[in-house]
């Protein structure tokens, strides 16, 4: 048999992904719309999700969606709901909803410290309790798939008191659910990328003052001497939901050219 698919395929796969069409959410819907399963997006702009639902219907993907941000219990079972009703399971979760906000801690307003932690960990452990539930109920194992940072790794110098340990908690929960769910076939593991092109980071690629300063600082670090590309997390996104990661939980994957290893 073709290892592709048999290492790689998911045909069939009830896929989850929350933070649906922000840039990791958008790029995952993509990937496994190609890979073959079938989606429940989850986000909170109505507008761009029905441009992301269009786009993957006419490619003949299966997908249904939830306008909804991880905020409290009630949106979390909704999603999970959603992708039972409409596929009849649950297979994959990614949870890729977040939010960063960058002052000095000197600076930084309490509750847009409470925003960020609120969007980053207990949106994601929002979603893994009413995923949990429903993986735990099926009683056929399945796939959790958390979004970390370099972040979570090293500190920051320019004001982020807030997303750094929010990313480091992101860490540590995705051990804990492994730990936890191993017994009952679930596995849950983390990618961690550093900054790829997305809408928010377009700058940093421009050849202007500040992009080339903010870029060649960067490089400087990046063994692999480049900024990352959305296309770069694809293969690690497919590698966790796929049989091909099926002795593989608990882990963090650093997708950054090589930055935490210098």
């Amino acid at each position: 048999m073709n290892p592709s698919t048999t290492l790689f395929g998911l045909q069939g796969k009830s896929a989850l992904v929350t933070g649906a069409t922000g840039a990791m959410g958008s790029v995952a819907a993509r990937a496994l719309a190609a890979a073959g399963a079938k989606l429940t997006l989850a986000a909170g702009n109505a507008a761009e999700l029905a441009t992301l639902e269009g786009e993957l219907k006419k490619s003949g993907a299966e997908v249904v969606c939830v306008t909804r941000r991880p905020k409290s219990p009630q949106d979390a079972d909704a999603m999970v709901n959603a992708a039972v009703d409409a596929h009849g399971k649950l297979d994959l979760v990614l949870a890729a909803s977040g939010m960063n906000f960058v002052a000095p801690i000197t600076d930084m307003p309490v509750e847009r410290f409470d925003e960020v932690m609120d969007a980053n960990v207990r949106g994601t452990w929002l979603v893994c309790q009413a995923a949990g539930r429903q993986l735990i109920k099926q009683g056929t194992g399945g796939s959790v798939l958390l979004v970390s940072s370099t972040r979570g790794r090293l500190g920051h110098p320019a004001g982020y008191s807030a997303y750094c340990p929010s990313k480091a908690a992101i860490d540590l929960l995705t051990k804990t659910l492994a730990a936890e769910w191993g017994s009952k076939g679930i596995r849950v593991n983390a990618i961690a990328p550093t900054v790829f092109r997305s809408k928010l980071t377009a700058w940093m690629y421009e050849n202007t003052e500040k992009g080339t300063a903010t870029r060649t600082a960067m490089l400087s670090r990046i063994p692999l001497g480049r900024l990352a590309e959305p296309d770069d997390l694809v293969g690690p996104i497919l590698f966790f939901f796929s049989p091909a990661s099926q002795f593989c939980t608990g882990q963090i994957l650093y997708l950054d050219g090589g930055y935490t290893a210098c």
